[in-house]
């Protein structure tokens, strides 16, 4: 027996392997319950009192150098094979580099930005509502008369042909949700995206993005209207922008009032962009009227107030000189790519 035991540790000794496979089989070969070194330590019963004390060492010596070299070839193969994939996964600094394309906002997002920046450096807060309304936050509330068009499925998108629930079709729904839920001094302005049943055109499309104010406080005239919206102007078209505010009409408002800007273009001499008038229209805004506060739950008697939307595109559309609306909603990339600079 105790030459077995030699042999085996001599065996034990010479053993290498290239791989974990190999370094296993030899695992299974010697330290499992049928290996070798196990049937050993079953036949050791047999050996002769005296001869025990030295068997037993041989053989526990026997065990742990089997078991020291199993462990040491795996450890061995291991790292091995962990710098061999280290080494694949580390980039070749001599391959060109490929330049993976960077990611850029959209044009409407940078636009939606800007204003959003404007307005909230002079104190107005953002406000923000359901896409899909009910009949007294789109209409009603807004003192929307039961024959007014825009309450026609032609206008509108119904939800299910029900008579009471709509895609909003402007965010001044969300401006209700704010004049019901607090009393004033109330400023807040409310961006997001409106939907219209209007034909796919070049300057027309049922989904398009509004940014709508709304300033109610004691005492607040027509004339902090025009100082705001002027203010407004020129932070976003520069300094030497004029405004003028041309009479027009807003169930929800009275009195009301067109927009336009000078030409950014032109600068007010007149081309093809404005049409050779100078001027180019950006947003309707007016007074309150008192019907809608006081559907909303605030005194007429005591406060006033204005309000003002403007849609995104169409001042992105100013901005970077930008001819057909369908582009912003057409993901080409083309286009997109334009604006990496844009913040």
């Amino acid at each position: 027996m105790l030459d077995k035991i030699n042999s085996l540790i001599e065996e034990v000794k010479a053993f290498d392997a290239q791989t974990l496979e190999e370094a296993e089989a030899f695992r299974v070969k010697m330290l499992s319950k049928k290996g070798a070194i196990p049937a050993l330590f079953h036949d050791f019963k047999t050996v002769a009192p005296e001869e025990r004390k030295e068997m037993g060492k041989k053989l526990n010596e026997l065990k742990q150098a089997a078991t020291d070299k199993v462990n040491t070839v795996k450890a061995r193969i291991e790292a091995s094979e962990g710098k061999l994939k280290q080494s694949a996964d580390k980039p070749d600094m001599t391959m060109p580099v490929n330049f993976d394309p960077v990611g850029t906002r959209h044009p409407l997002s940078v636009i939606r930005n800007r204003i959003n920046s404007i307005f909230q450096r002079i104190g107005f807060v953002i406000s923000e509502g359901p896409e899909i309304e009910d009949d007294w936050h789109n209409f009603s509330a807004l003192n929307f008369p039961e024959e007014h068009p825009a309450r026609d499925m032609q206008d509108t998108f119904f939800v299910e042909k029900s008579p009471d629930i709509a895609l909003r079709t402007h965010t001044s729904s969300v401006q209700v949700r704010v004049m019901e839920s607090q009393q004033p001094p109330i400023r807040t302005i409310s961006p997001g995206r409106v939907f219209r049943n209007e034909a796919i055109s070049a300057r027309a499309h049922c989904i398009f993005h509004q940014v709508e104010g709304l300033y109610i406080d004691e005492a607040v005239s027509f004339a902090d209207m025009k100082q705001t919206l002027l203010h407004f102007a020129r932070e976003m078209f520069g300094e030497g922008t004029d405004i003028r505010l041309r009479p027009s009409f807003f169930p929800f408002t009275e009195p009301s009032a067109e927009m336009d800007v000078s030409c950014t273009l032109c600068g007010g001499e007149g081309c093809t962009v404005c049409k050779y008038s100078g001027w180019l229209e950006i947003m309707g805004c007016g007074m309150v009227d008192p019907n809608v506060l006081e559907n909303c739950g605030i005194d007429s008697k005591k406060y006033t107030g204005y309000a003002f939307g403007m849609g995104i595109e169409r001042i992105a559309m100013i901005i970077y000189q930008i001819r057909d609306l369908r582009m912003f909603f057409e993901n080409d990339l083309r286009f997109l790519k334009q604006f990496e600079a844009a913040t």
